[in-house]
């Protein structure tokens, strides 16, 4: 769900964990991943939008506890500084926001996430959708 001002995607700072993410969240029962990424966007960002293209699909394995998933990455369009005005922290999950290079991201979030970004960049520069396991993109 990762939006990009030019070739910048938007970072969120949670206030529960140490590293940087990008906006998004597990669905919830019942629920579609395009309509989990409208839900998050709302619920992390205040924001109401509709969402752009699919740019990236990610297999993920089992790790840390955690089960296999499957992680959705949509184009959320080109922003500016103007757009982090309206953000809304409501609930405190939040901490702050904003754009930074890929280079910065690798220094800020974790890696399989920084080589998910790389290959959403990548996808959303050629006008395609790419298929990732655990960030590196398959195809």
């Amino acid at each position: 769900m990762g939006q990009r001002s030019a070739a910048n995607p938007i970072h969120n700072e949670p206030s529960y964990k140490p590293n940087f993410e990008i906006p998004g969240g597990a669905v919830e029962a019942d629920e579609s991943p395009w309509a989990t990424a409208i839900r998050e966007l709302a619920e992390e960002l205040g924001w109401d939008r509709s969402l752009g293209r699919l740019l990236v699909v990610d297999y993920v394995r089992p790790q840390d506890s955690r089960p296999e998933g499957v992680v959705f990455v949509f184009d959320g369009g080109v922003l500016d500084e103007s757009d982090l005005v309206g953000m809304a922290f409501a609930d405190g999950e939040i901490l702050s926001a904003g754009f930074h290079t890929l280079e910065e991201a690798r220094a800020k979030v974790k890696p399989l996430l920084a080589d998910r970004l790389g290959a959403a960049l990548r996808a959303a520069e050629q006008g395609v959708t790419v298929l990732c396991e655990q960030g590196r993109r398959i195809a």
